[in-house]
């Protein structure tokens, strides 16, 4: 279930149900909840903890994670295309529904480009909208699929190249906005 990765990052798959049975929110606890029956929390002894969730769907099972103490601060990320600023809408609409529950709060937007029309105002009129900021921004780059290619992070395959100095810029950026230091 846990693997660490490069630079002793500690990555974990959760998987999720059979597409038409069963709930993702309720996956996502389950797998939360099992890292936390196992001690993992403990054994690794994290500095931060990212969860990457699908935000297309935004059902009660995945706010699960905010109200169940396993999150502070939530970055959405999303571009500038119509269903990911619909997505994003949704999961900041989630948060500002559990304000004032002491529940995990909005750190953010980060804009992931994709390079549409009018990308950049768009994710600044819903960052806006949701009385937020744009933490950060990432740049379409196929330096990100190269290092694919070679299964490996950008940082690891590419660590000088301009897309590792915008993951570092990002990572910093989260952690000055999530009271985590650097």
């Amino acid at each position: 279930m846990v693997r660490e990765g490069y630079a002793g990052v500690v990555c974990v798959e959760a998987g999720g149900p059979t597409p038409g049975l069963g709930c993702a929110g309720r996956g996502i606890i389950t797998a939360l909840e099992k890292l936390s029956e196992k001690g993992a929390y403990e054994v690794y002894k994290p500095d931060i903890v990212l969860y990457d969730v699908l935000g297309d769907v935004v059902c009660g099972g995945f706010s699960m994670p905010m109200r169940a103490g396993y999150a502070d601060k939530v970055f959405i990320l999303t571009s500038g295309e119509n269903m990911s600023i619909h997505a994003a809408a949704n999961i900041a609409m989630a948060i500002e529904n559990f304000k004032g529950r002491g529940y995990a709060t909005l750190g953010g937007l980060i804009l992931n480009r994709r390079e549409v029309k009018n990308e950049d105002t768009k994710v600044e009129e819903l960052a806006d909208d949701l009385h937020t900021g744009i933490v950060g921004c990432l740049s379409r780059s196929e330096t990100v699929q190269e290092a694919e290619e070679l299964q490996k992070t950008v940082l690891e395959a590419f660590p000088e190249s301009e897309m590792a100095g915008e993951y570092r810029a990002l990572a910093k950026a989260v952690l000055a906005v999530g009271g985590a230091k650097c």
